[in-house]
């Protein structure tokens, strides 16, 4: 008999990583919570700037 198939499936091995950290492999992006605030706060103001002069 294949017990293989009874009984739920398994789970996926790496459900438990956080999400906002760089999957294993991935470059290093060693950036701190406020320098992504400071860099999305200036893209921000250079999109509305852009917005102005068009």
């Amino acid at each position: 008999m294949d017990y293989s198939k009874s009984g739920n499936p398994k789970n996926a091995k790496d459900t438990h990583h956080a999400l906002d950290l760089p999957r294993r492999g991935a470059p290093n992006a060693k950036q701190t919570e406020a320098e992504k605030k400071a860099a999305l706060l200036a893209r921000m103001k250079a999109a509305a700037e852009a917005k102005k002069k068009a």
